[in-house]
């Protein structure tokens, strides 16, 4: 039987909303890419390297925002996952190590190595933060500091955009932010025919108690993982 062609929202901030849709449209579906979220870099932001052993990132938005102000690439690097490390990689970090977790398994991972760090864990990300990687770190007795670079704030959707992620089967959801944004859009825009994937239970947080045709999340946070749940 030949599976149906299924219009799929992207709402990630871009370029990697564009990386996302690529790999949706090879897996034979229709992209729609209406990012959610935009990402303001603050600025003046002063980056303040002296004491630091390594740098933590959750996101690639926050190894892009650092990248952008910074040309430390020495420093060793411990990523949330994948996604994040290859950001970091690319970016031109040499040494990335990736918990392929949630930000408490990489504080557990920055934590079993604690003895092979001299100093800080510089955490740089956005104003608002999916998760306390400090206060986690703090607790497995691992001095942390944050260094905030940029925020994520609601993208304008025109009525065409509206219109047209309305009439998507699925939506892609990376971060909780996101997803605040999205139960606020479909309180204006109902879609109850839509099923909220996202990358872990957590994201999913926001919508639950939002009329959707179903929500799911895969059994680790990936985006592989994520994107086999659309045939499912």
């Amino acid at each position: 039987m030949t599976k149906r062609r299924l219009k799929i929202w992207i709402t990630r901030v871009q370029p990697a909303a564009d990386v996302t849709a690529e790999r949706v449209r090879a897996m034979g579906h229709d992209a729609v890419v209406v990012p959610l979220l935009e990402v303001q870099v603050l600025p003046d932001v002063d980056v303040d390297l002296r004491g630091v052993a390594a740098l933590a990132f959750t996101s690639a938005n926050g190894v892009r925002a650092f990248a952008d102000k910074s040309g430390e690439r020495g420093l060793k690097v411990f990523a949330v996952g994948a996604a994040t490390a290859l950001a970091a990689r690319k970016a031109g970090f040499k040494s990335v190590l990736s918990a392929d977790g949630d930000v408490l398994t990489l504080a557990e991972g920055i934590a079993s190595r604690r003895n092979e760090l001299r100093g800080a864990i510089l955490h740089p990300g956005a104003l608002e933060l999916a998760g306390d990687l400090s206060g986690a770190l703090e607790k497995h007795r691992v001095e942390a500091r944050r260094l905030t670079l940029y925020e994520t704030v609601p993208a304008e959707l025109t009525p065409e955009a509206a219109e047209m992620v309305g009439r998507c089967d699925a939506v892609l959801l990376h971060s909780e932010r996101a997803a605040q944004v999205l139960a606020t859009f479909l309180k204006a825009h109902p879609a109850p025919h839509m099923r909220a994937l996202s990358l872990s239970k957590a994201v999913l947080k926001p919508l639950s108690r939002t009329h959707m045709a179903g929500r799911a999340f895969p059994p680790f946070p990936l985006e592989a993982a994520l994107l086999n749940l659309i045939d499912r």
